[in-house]
């Protein structure tokens, strides 16, 4: 009897059948476990807290593969119906009364302008709530907010309606944003430029078939019908994460918090999510995000003007611009997986120079452009090294941020991109206006080339005082 009491304590404290056996090898039900973690990944901030570990251990293992594609699918869905209006948003705008080419470059400038100048307000707030709340919640209330919003412009009857809508858009959406922090929480450190880098692919097809499409329908179907096939876009979008995309959020609480009601938390968080982004490396990392962004945005107002400026005789100006902003995503979504493996084997600061220096160096010759095809080729080119630049940035601001602030730091770089695509459609049609569209393309490449001198002196610094 004793015997037997002493065998069911053995056998309770080793945690009954799925225990390893006397010879020390790991049982059946361990080796399924190790490979439940492994699926697990990094994800859940506060999921193997103590007082949830039991629960967490018994709940269904979460594949971050599963997630990961998931979330590709949806993001190339909703970026592809964000993107349905570019190439033909300045006609849209000229149906609605700006009647002068100088009015059609002003509102659409305005109009893209215009929802990034809020989302860089907003999306550090959503990050905070990210943290607190979750990411996939996040993620379900950009995509649908976004259908609402883009299906409405459709109904728009003057420039200031879809200005209106767009400020609204740039308030509750943000898909990239949340889709990138649900990622890096759910990713294994070491697949973190695969798992960014497939994002980026997904934004990045989508930008390139989002203008092709949209082109497309809008010479065929009429710009309205256009944006309501942008909504429903947007709507599968979100209907995918909630069906597919599973996230074991745990909320954390540290000590230091706990006392603190609901606004000194988010206070706290918020001081502490500053003090990290406020490091030198970090800002330089979030200041690519926004140059990029800036770049990409700065000749979308202009580019279905100049293509008409370059090619007159082409009717379907609108299915032309799309095409040449699409290639730009096409090239852009092949080389965003190819960096992301090859930083996670080289580093990504050196994939981050490189593409910075080549994206500059590109942009100089498109002022010199004396066909849409000179346009065409050298966009593609140039969305070589925008492919790489993005997932390396996330990339490091991942590994330089703890799994419970990413959340809040995705969310002031996302500000900071926003800030890159508000000014940048404003000072792109600024220029363009005073000097002429060329001079947009010169000015573009000067900020790249900048760009690339501030990565290459952090990197040396960073040099200098390891070696110290």
């Amino acid at each position: 009897m004793a015997r037997r009491a002493r065998r069911l304590g053995s056998r309770r404290a080793g945690g009954g059948a799925g225990a390893a056996p006397a010879n020390g090898d790991p049982g059946p039900d361990s080796a399924r476990a190790a490979d439940a973690d492994a699926s697990v990944g990094v994800d859940a901030v506060g999921s193997r807290t103590p007082g949830d570990f039991g629960a967490a251990a018994r709940a269904p293992a979460i594949s971050w593969r599963r997630n990961l594609y998931a979330i590709v699918a949806a993001q190339t869905l909703a970026i592809i119906g964000f993107s349905l209006r570019v190439p033909f948003l300045p006609f849209y705008v000229e149906d609605l009364g700006a009647t002068t080419v100088g009015e059609q470059a002003l509102w659409t400038g305005l109009i893209n302008a215009g929802g990034a100048g809020v989302m860089a307000i907003t999306a550090p707030i959503w990050g905070v709530v990210a943290d607190r709340r979750g990411r996939k919640r996040m993620l379900l209330r950009a995509a649908f907010a976004g259908a609402v919003t883009v299906s409405l412009m459709g109904l728009a009857t003057e420039p200031w309606q879809l200005l209106a809508l767009r400020f609204v858009e740039g308030a509750l959406t943000g898909t990239v944003t949340a889709a990138t922090a649900l990622v890096a929480a759910g990713t294994p450190k070491e697949r973190l430029g695969y798992g960014l880098g497939m994002v980026q692919t997904a934004v990045f097809a989508g930008a390139s078939l989002g203008p092709l499409v949209g082109g497309l329908l809008a010479d065929q179907i009429g710009y309205r019908p256009t944006f309501v096939m942008a909504g429903a876009m947007l709507a599968a979008s979100g209907l995918i994460v909630l069906f597919l995309v599973r996230e074991r959020f745990v909320p954390p609480t540290p000590a230091v918090e706990a006392g603190l009601g609901r606004i000194g938390r988010f206070r706290a968080a918020s001081r502490g999510t500053a003090a990290l982004v406020l490091g030198r490396t970090m800002l330089t990392l979030i200041g690519t995000l926004l140059v990029v962004r800036m770049a990409a945005m700065a000749v979308q107002p202009i580019m279905p003007l100049f293509v008409e400026e370059l090619a007159p005789e082409v009717e379907d100006t609108s299915s032309l611009s799309g095409l040449i902003l699409g290639v730009l995503g096409v090239t852009s979504a092949a080389a965003a997986v190819y960096f992301g493996r090859l930083g996670d084997r080289i580093g990504h600061r050196r994939i981050l120079l490189g593409c910075a220096l080549g994206g500059g160096l590109l942009y100089l010759p498109m002022a010199a452009a004396q066909a849409p095809w000179h346009l065409l080729v050298l966009l593609a080119l140039f969305g070589v090294t925008a492919g790489g630049l993005v997932p390396s940035a996330n990339a490091l601001i991942a590994r330089l941020t703890a799994p419970e602030r990413r959340g809040a730091v995705f969310g002031a770089s996302a500000a900071a991109a926003s800030v890159g695509a508000f000014i940048g459609p404003l000072v792109g049609a600024g220029i363009a206006a005073a000097f002429g569209f060329r001079a947009t393309f010169v000015a573009t490449a000067v900020v790249l080339l900048l760009l690339a001198a501030a990565i290459a002196l952090g990197s040396r610094q960073s040099a200098v005082g390891s070696r110290q």
